[in-house]
């Protein structure tokens, strides 16, 4: 990964370095994506071509979207749904069973307010962390430079804009907590 870019400076994405590590992340992707569902062998073999890192007993069902795949850590036995879109200009991190329902969007990328600075197509991004135990609900999205903490769960087509604590429900556009979880007793 191109140095700017990951220590979260501005950075401009059609640099031929970061171009080129783009293409071989959709190349990838495409493979990756027409794969049968029969063929969980090759399935692992792509994931893990791609992806900065992938734990034990990890499922992402096809298709899946990333801008460099080497950004996006899995921990193990996560499940992803259809869709997953992981925009891994920063790193994206995911602890261990996570479940992330269909279409569900992780975005590190930003872009500058200034007028002349996007026109000129400076880009910037910041991490995503994603605690053990999150469930992430169909449709939602998180923002760049979020947190959500361990066992916390997120509502179908959240927005999740700023950091969530540990063991919480939250729902909405922006995303607020909306109850605290004590238990494995909680439905």
């Amino acid at each position: 990964m191109h140095e700017r870019m990951v220590a979260g400076d501005l950075y401009l994405a059609d640099d031929p370095q970061i171009l080129e590590q783009h293409l071989a992340a959709l190349d990838l992707t495409a493979a990756y994506n027409s794969t049968s569902a029969r063929d969980g062998v090759e399935r692992q073999r792509l994931l893990e071509a791609l992806l900065g890192s992938v734990g034990e007993e990890t499922h992402i069902r096809p298709p899946l979207y990333v801008d460099y795949g080497t950004q996006l850590h899995l921990g193990a036995r996560c499940f992803a749904n259809y869709g997953l879109v992981a925009l891994d200009v920063a790193e994206i991190r995911i602890g261990d069973d996570v479940q992330i329902g269909p279409n569900v969007q992780l975005l590190t990328p930003t872009h500058p307010l200034d007028r002349d600075l996007r026109q000129a197509k400076w880009e910037a991004a910041r991490p995503i962390t994603i605690g053990d135990n999150v469930w992430l609900g169909g449709g939602a999205i998180v923002l760049p430079g979020v947190t959500i903490g361990a066992h916390t769960v997120v509502g179908a087509g959240s927005v999740v804009t700023r950091d969530l604590p540990a063991e919480v429900v939250a729902v909405g556009n922006p995303a607020r907590v909306v109850r605290r979880l004590r238990d494995a007793t909680d439905c």
